[in-house]
């Protein structure tokens, strides 16, 4: 089965460790993590920002007053997706550590989550929805050689 077409955009704000981040992101690992969890062609941009965008973006759209790992902005899901994923480098380099996880996987992750949401999966809708988008995270990182994000 042939994975579904990309156009990406991927875009880095000047950030401290900025060098830690590319490196945790070249673009053909990017692309490859988002097309495995496309289910339909897509243009996404990934922007990788600073403390202070992303808790001004997270402020701005979501009424919240601090930077979260990845937001969403989903503007199409027919016929194709597209949307803007946001993440946010030193919380998400800050996660890894606490998590014990590599930059590269807790950022593949992320990328998988964000692309969920993009088409319209939620967690935060129902038990039942967490549970099934977990369990779809869970499948499409396996597919691509990371260890499931939710096991202790």
């Amino acid at each position: 089965m042939a994975l579904p077409q990309l156009s990406l955009s991927l875009q880095f704000a000047p950030t401290e460790q900025a060098r830690q981040h590319r490196q945790a992101l070249p673009r053909h690992r990017v692309a490859r993590w988002i097309r495995h969890a496309l289910e339909r062609d897509a243009e996404i941009t990934v922007r990788i920002v600073d403390a202070e965008e992303g808790r001004a973006l997270n402020h701005s759209y979501r009424h919240k007053d601090y930077a979260t790992n990845v937001l969403t902005f989903d503007y199409a899901q027919q016929p194709l997706v597209m949307a803007d994923l946001v993440l946010c480098a030193p919380v998400i380099a800050q996660e890894a550590l606490q998590q014990g996880k590599t930059l590269e996987a807790h950022y593949a992750h992320m990328v998988v989550h964000g692309v969920l949401h993009a088409q319209g999966w939620d967690h935060e809708t129902s038990e039942a929805d967490a549970q099934a988008m977990e369990a779809q995270e869970v499948r499409i990182l396996e597919r691509l050689g990371y260890a499931n994000p939710y096991a202790d």
